[in-house]
């Protein structure tokens, strides 16, 4: 199994950002296709943004279509820029990754969460 780590969360203000980055060890995301999910306290796990394996567009979820950005950063790292923060993006985000081409299959590997809160 590939092993993913976040870090970056953290406790903001409305309007804030926040960096979250998933990296690798032992091994590259090249290759690979990587999501990011979130999941609100007490709610379902949500897709948020991916980035496809082979390629072609890279997806973000309506709700932060134009606040959020999820790059590559060399070979083992993953990130999400997260702008323009508020309180409904509270929630504990996890990186994923998986061999499948496109962003709608299965995910094979699963970090352990990192927490974002956001305060009014």
């Amino acid at each position: 199994q590939l092993r993913l780590v976040e870090s970056g969360g953290g406790s903001v203000q409305t309007g804030e950002s926040l960096r979250l980055s998933c990296a690798t060890s032992g091994d590259s995301l090249d290759y690979k296709t990587i999501g990011w999910f979130r999941q609100p306290p007490g709610e379902r796990r949500e897709g948020v943004a991916c980035i496809p394996r082979l390629g072609g567009d890279y997806y973000y979820a309506p709700y932060v279509k134009g606040r959020f950005t999820i790059a590559r950063d060399g070979k083992d790292t993953c990130i999400l820029q997260m702008n323009s923060l508020r309180p409904d993006d509270t929630a504990e985000y996890t990186c994923a990754a998986s061999e499948r081409d496109s962003c709608n299959g299965m995910y094979d590997d699963w970090g352990q969460g990192t927490q974002v809160t956001v305060s009014s």
